[in-house]
């Protein structure tokens, strides 16, 4: 049997000075790295396996050296990372092999199974080949003549990974351990007496049976990630999607799928998950401002009724005012009508535009007045709101004269999503996010997502 190298990453010295790698919250990668590396070590010897600790005092290229001057064939190296992200949110622990070795890809799978195990909590990103990381390769993987994995426990900028780094250290310690000793023996990790089994649930997509099952777990219907390519997407980079292995399949939360253009529903009595896909939009389209709107004007007037039931009293035709401007100048009208209602707070109004100005998009004045643009009636409004949208959309020319007052200082063509129109249009930073989160609604209640 090989023996084990088990290196804690960034608790190496450059120049004199101790790399402290990333810096969160009071405490330092390095600092939780190497206190956990010991535990692991102090496990490992425990079950009579021989391991050697890269020392902490050398760099990276010296820590590769110290291990290649003493591996033998038969020893395996690991070395222990935290991440750090800007988005505090992305969290989850990886294995990262050398790229189209499918040896060392089934003990990167292992040695994260081996971990999740231990702490469930944790939620796994899967093993990936290192060409997935930022430089498109890691030394420790490429360059170690044994085989080698690196491995990132969690995010520290993630207040639950940190959380479980620092207070559940000794599960995890054991987590590595078991997935380490199962790959220098050769061996598969025993059966997992406390495994969950979750209750199998049936798939629905656009109305018909998907071939495989998903699982119920806590109440969550969780569907294979290999579905979404049948749905056009691919989510598997996205850092924000929660993904679990079970029995060998990942599997991904249905809910999330909501905000990838698949609506999600439930039907209790088949225990089936309800997906469904938009019909008449290619996938990853229902952002583009320029385009055909999908819905009719009573469609429209129902959604709207249904958040304001006295919004058609002043305005009675706006449903098919947006209809028509919209499709004269190849704006999705669906887009504008749900700006339209996140500007007025759905015919509201209330703040600082009225009603009577006809200002459906809070359009500012070229003389700077504090409350914006006034126009005669709702159809001419309307049809300034379409030609500002067009304007930030698209560098093609206008079919009708222009009203909009602001039209000829919009850079052309500088927004053609609706996520760009964000610290443009207004400078709320979740401006685009918030329409198309409407959109979504009134397609799901159109039936047409």
């Amino acid at each position: 049997m090989g023996r084990i190298f088990i290196s804690a990453g960034h608790g190496s010295r450059v120049n004199g000075i101790t790399d402290p790698g990333a810096v969160v919250a009071g405490t330092t990668e390095a600092r939780e790295m190497i206190l956990t590396r010991d535990l692991v070590v102090t496990e490992l010897r425990s079950r009579g396996v021989e391991v050697l600790s890269v020392p902490d005092n050398l760099n990276a290229s010296q820590a590769i050296s110290w291990i290649n001057s003493r591996a033998r064939p038969d020893d395996v190296a690991l070395e222990i990372r935290a991440d750090a992200f800007t988005n505090p949110s992305v969290r989850g622990a990886t294995v990262y092999f050398i790229a189209n070795n499918d040896q060392r890809r089934r003990n990167a799978e292992q040695l994260l199974l081996a971990l999740i195990r231990r702490v469930p909590q944790l939620p796994s990103r899967g093993a990936r080949p290192d060409t997935d990381t930022g430089l498109g390769s890691l030394p420790f993987t490429r360059q170690i003549v044994c085989g080698s994995l690196l491995m990132t426990i969690g995010f520290l900028t993630n207040p639950d990974d940190r959380f479980i780094i620092q207070n559940q250290r000794r599960d995890v310690a054991l987590g590595i351990a078991d997935g380490l000793v199962a790959w220098v023996r050769g061996t598969a990790l025993p059966p997992d007496p406390n495994a969950i089994v979750y209750p199998e649930i049936n798939i629905s997509i656009n109305g018909q049976v998907y071939g495989e099952k998903g699982i119920l777990v806590n109440g969550n219907a969780y569907v294979p990630i290999d579905l979404t390519d049948r749905l056009g997407l691919d989510l598997s980079r996205e850092p924000n999607i929660r993904r679990l292995n079970y029995r060998q399949v990942v599997f991904i939360k249905a809910v999330d799928l909501r905000d990838y253009t698949i609506a999600v529903g439930w039907d209790a009595q088949s225990r089936t998950v309800l997906l469904r896909s938009i019909l008449k939009v290619c996938p990853g389209a229902l952002d583009r401002i320029m385009g055909n709107g999908n819905t009719t004007s009573v469609q429209l007037i129902m959604f709207l009724k249904s958040n304001n039931e006295a919004a058609l009293t002043q305005f009675p035709q706006i449903a098919d005012l947006y209809r028509q401007e919209g499709s004269i100048e190849g704006v999705n009208y669906d887009i504008a009508f749900s700006q339209m209602l996140l500007e007025t707070n759905y015919l509201r109004f209330g703040g600082e535009i009225r009603a009577s100005q006809n200002n459906f998009a809070g359009l500012g004045d070229v003389g700077g007045g504090p409350q914006g643009a006034s126009f005669p009636n709702a159809q001419i409004g309307v049809r300034a709101h379409i030609q500002l949208l067009k304007a930030y959309a698209s560098t093609e020319p206008l079919v009708q004269e222009v009203v909009a007052p602001r039209f000829r200082f919009v850079t052309r063509g500088i927004a053609p999503l609706v996520d760009q129109l964000s610290g443009r249009w207004s400078a709320d930073p979740q401006y685009g996010v918030k329409i198309t989160a409407i959109l979504r609604r009134y397609y799901e209640m159109a039936q047409i997502l």
